[in-house]
């Protein structure tokens, strides 16, 4: 393969993923810190944040080893890009006001511990349209799971434990690591395909310079 198939925009393209799985991945992380109540807090802090920065730092090391790439892009797929990028932030706002709508119901309702649960069926919804869009097949599975995982919370697990004599919010804790290891998974898949795309491309162009040459 060419550079013009695999242009510097489809590398940045997953590096965007990876940065969106990063960030979202440690907020998730954060709400099963939360559920701790305090408990280790900072070995559990430590380790979220060192996991987000090291995927951050694979979406820096993508986006900088795609500059050498080619940029040009055929008008038909700068134009598909732009509608794509449309449906994005109409999908993300959506995402947003149903999370507002999910907050506002749960505490008028005094139900604050169902919000957590709902926020992932929301999220894992929100990758299905996603997946279509992207043409990305992990967002199904990343979205599968994270619907899974709420409902099987809610239906299985109790709202809170006591371990040690100490309380912890199992629902806060189970959704919020759960969804944090997923997206952070997802993260380390997409990251490695960035990294494929990357190197068929530098190897398509290396092709293209020894046949130049002969």
């Amino acid at each position: 393969m060419s550079q013009t198939t695999i242009p510097r925009a489809a590398v940045r393209g997953t590096a965007s993923g990876v940065i969106f799985m990063a960030f979202f991945g440690t907020l998730w992380a954060g709400i099963g810190i939360r559920g701790m109540q305090g408990w280790e807090f900072l070995v559990l802090i430590t380790l979220s944040l060192l996991i987000g920065v090291l995927l951050f730092i694979g979406a820096i090391g993508l986006i900088k080893n795609s500059s050498p790439l080619s940029n040009e892009v055929i008008k038909e797929d700068r134009d598909r890009w732009r509608k794509k990028n449309r449906w994005f932030g109409i999908i993300f706002s959506l995402e947003g006001l149903l999370i507002a709508i999910a907050a506002f119901i749960c505490v008028s309702t005094n139900h604050l511990n169902l919000f957590v649960p709902v926020m992932a069926l929301i999220v894992g919804a929100h990758f299905f349209p996603l997946g279509s869009l992207f043409q990305v097949p992990i967002y199904y599975i990343t979205g599968t799971l994270l619907c899974l995982l709420a409902t099987i919370v809610m239906l299985t697990f109790p709202v809170k434990i006591i371990i040690k004599d100490h309380q912890i919010m199992a629902w806060w804790v189970s959704v919020g690591f759960g969804s944090a290891l997923i997206l952070w998974g997802t993260g380390v898949i997409v990251c490695l395909k960035g990294f494929r795309l990357l190197s068929m491309a530098q190897h398509g162009d290396e092709n293209s310079k020894v046949s130049t040459r002969l």
